[in-house]
């Protein structure tokens, strides 16, 4: 089951910083994730090794009494040994969340290392008691799985919008599905919507500008924004086009069987919300 990819990610924050500095952002390039480069030891300079964290979580798996975890992660790999101690452990005692974390000792943060790849490993961690449905497992705090719905003795990934994502329909949690959809911008406001349960049309906008608090400003109030139109579908909602035009034109050359009465009436957006940007 796919994890959530992320960039390389340290436990020892401290370390990180030092090595980071020294790296000014250079980046090996490998068989999955990009380690950075602090620096080239000399010959005669011994390799660190880094206490770190998996790049990424590929996937978590149940024993049969639901108390022992294996959690599936890719690794630095190369010529000579690049990963040692690699364990997960509890960082909490269980409530309705799990928490893991897994770490291991590698010299990756140094190119001289030759740990410029990485591989797939796993490693098990023992629960107190059984993992139950009603329990989430969050692992390195970035990957969240669960037991209900999944495919045992695989855990089921869950998504942005949880493990129990909202079904498809004329709800706020189903629209905020919609502009999940369409990567609307972080803090974005629902200006509008139309929807049947099977078609929607959703204005929405954001702030731009500087950061004014309460200033009355108009550069602090300034908002971009757009109109989207969907379709119901058993995965969520999905977008079908957009535009700042008013009425129908541009949903029915894409969907021609849009509700006309959800459309025909919609003004355009204003130039100053739904700026046109021409080529120079």
């Amino acid at each position: 089951m796919p994890g959530t990819r992320r960039g390389w990610r340290t436990a020892a924050a401290g370390a990180l910083a030092a090595l980071l500095l020294g790296a000014c952002g250079t980046q090996v390039a490998g068989q999955g994730a990009n380690y950075p480069v602090p620096h080239t030891a000399g010959p005669s300079t011994p390799i660190a090794w880094t206490t770190a964290e998996p790049s990424r979580v590929t996937g978590v798996s149940l024993s049969g009494d639901h108390r022992t975890l294996t959690v599936q992660v890719q690794v630095p790999s190369g010529e000579h040994p690049c990963v040692r101690d690699l364990k997960a452990v509890l960082t909490e005692p269980p409530t309705d969340i799990v928490r893991v974390q897994v770490t291991f000792s590698s010299p990756s943060f140094d190119r001289a290392s030759g740990c410029t790849r990485e591989k797939p490993a796993s490693t098990q961690v023992r629960l107190p008691a059984p993992l139950t449905t009603g329990q989430r497992l969050v692992v390195d705090n970035y990957d969240t799985f669960t037991a209900e719905g999944a495919a045992l003795p695989a855990l089921r990934l869950c998504g942005k919008l949880g493990c129990t994502p909202p079904a498809t329909g004329c709800t706020p949690d189903s629209y905020d599905q919609a502009l999940l959809a369409v990567a609307a911008p972080a803090h974005t406001y629902r200006d509008s919507e139309d929807c049947d349960g099977k078609w929607l049309v959703l204005d929405f906008s954001w702030r731009t500008g500087p950061a004014c608090g309460d200033s009355g400003s108009s550069a602090c109030s300034s908002r971009l924004g757009d109109r989207y139109f969907f379709r119901a579908e058993p995965s969520g909602w999905v977008p079908l086009t957009s535009g700042a035009a008013g009425g129908c034109g541009s949903v029915h050359k894409v969907a021609p069987d849009f509700p006309t009465a959800m459309c025909a009436a919609l003004p355009p957006l204003s130039a100053q919300l739904h700026p046109v940007h021409t080529g120079g």
